[in-house]
């Protein structure tokens, strides 16, 4: 079988971020957390030390005393080779589960306070890539920037890691794509041109963040349920091993505790999945809810144009009055299913994903209202 040589990045894109207070103190909270995990390691083994140890001495340690996320512990045992002690420039190794592309002008990062939002600007890029991770969180002094590997050409993406990924760079350009200035700038005979096209990129985004979804809650159910099982197990084996030890059956105790030792470890490896997973779920519906946002905001902006674009007929025409504005909303939305094949009485056609949706957005309403109330 004949191996395609794989692409190695050639370029950094690097993103201005414009944290504010709050985004500060998380963000500088997580690169003293790091430097601990640092020094944690640095008691335990010396460097070059395998990997495997690493992690089967350090990691709980590091979890329990730093409060790192899982993932970030676990590409930190990566990068202490590359870690120096009161460095000028700081960084941080990231990946696609640790920032997550919002949109044009804001991104996630995941820190010591849990997910944080913050702005960001893009001032271009520097040649050249010389770490193993894809990404690093970096400080030198006077601000923060999230440097990003860019390759000359796109190698095959493995789809477990990149669809998530995928899904969020699509919303970002999507979000871009109906902005109104943007629409507003296009010629008079594109402007609904570009809206309807930009709703079936958000229809076909969404069926693939449900997808991705879908999946991560297939893989959720079978973890707690093996889970499940494994906490079952252990603790018949209890009450099996309190028996032998009564019975002075010391081999059969002594096999039942070697066993509850092979569960536990196997409790732990579920754990770690169940961080990953959760967090994976977690960035999948923002993706979701963002997608479904973005089509109201389309359909929306479709249905003035449409009504724009009748009155203007008429007027033309000289025809008789123009329809009532239900109507020409009636005509809109037909048009819309048309065009793009979805019923207009169901954006999405999800019913429990939607209606799920719906209710995140009247509890949101309704706790923006009470705390805009309690500031008067």
């Amino acid at each position: 079988m004949i191996k395609l040589p794989v692409e190695t990045p050639t370029a950094t894109l690097r993103y201005a971020l414009a944290p504010d207070p709050s985004g500060i103190e998380a963000i500088e909270a997580t690169f003293a957390a790091y430097d601990r995990m640092m020094a944690i390691l640095a008691e335990v083994a010396p460097v070059g030390a395998n990997l495997v140890s690493l992690h089967a001495q350090a990691y709980e340690r590091i979890r329990k005393e730093t409060g790192l996320p899982a993932r970030l512990v676990t590409l930190g045992l990566r990068d202490r080779a590359n870690y120096a002690t009161d460095a000028t420039i700081r960084r941080i190794p990231l990946d696609d589960k640790l920032f997550a592309i919002k949109g044009p002008t804001s991104l996630t990062i995941s820190t010591l306070s849990g997910r944080v939002l913050v702005p960001f600007e893009v001032p271009g890029y520097v040649s050249g890539w010389e770490s193993p991770f894809p990404a690093h969180l970096v400080s030198d002094g006077r601000g923060y920037e999230i440097h990003i590997a860019v390759k000359s050409k796109s190698a095959q993406p493995e789809e477990k890691t990149m669809l998530h990924e995928g899904i969020l760079a699509r919303m970002g350009r999507l979000l871009a794509a109906i902005a109104s200035q943007t629409i507003d700038n296009a010629e008079n005979a594109n402007k609904v041109a570009l809206v309807k096209q930009a709703i079936r990129e958000i229809d076909a985004g969404a069926d693939e963040a449900r997808y991705a979804l879908g999946k991560s809650r297939a893989e959720e159910f079978r973890l707690k349920k093996r889970r499940d099982e494994l906490d079952t197990e252990t603790a018949n084996l209890t009450e099996k091993i309190r028996l032998a030890i009564a019975e002075n059956r010391e081999d059969l105790a002594r096999a039942g505790v070697a066993r509850q030792i092979d569960l536990e470890s196997q409790m732990i490896a579920l754990e770690r999945a169940m961080d990953f997973i959760e967090l994976e779920i977690d960035e999948q519906t923002k993706a979701l809810q963002a997608m479904l946002g973005a089509r109201r905001e389309a359909e929306a902006r479709l249905t003035d144009l449409e009504q724009s674009l009748i009155r203007e007929t008429q007027q033309e025409t000289s025809r008789a009055p123009t329809a009532t504005n239900a109507l020409s909303a009636e005509r809109a939305m037909a048009a819309i299913a048309r065009v793009t094949g979805v019923p207009a009485a169901s954006v999405l056609g999800d019913k429990e994903l939607d209606e799920l949706d719906r209710l995140h957005r009247e509890k949101e309403i309704a706790a923006r209202l009470e705390r805009i109330k309690s500031q008067q």
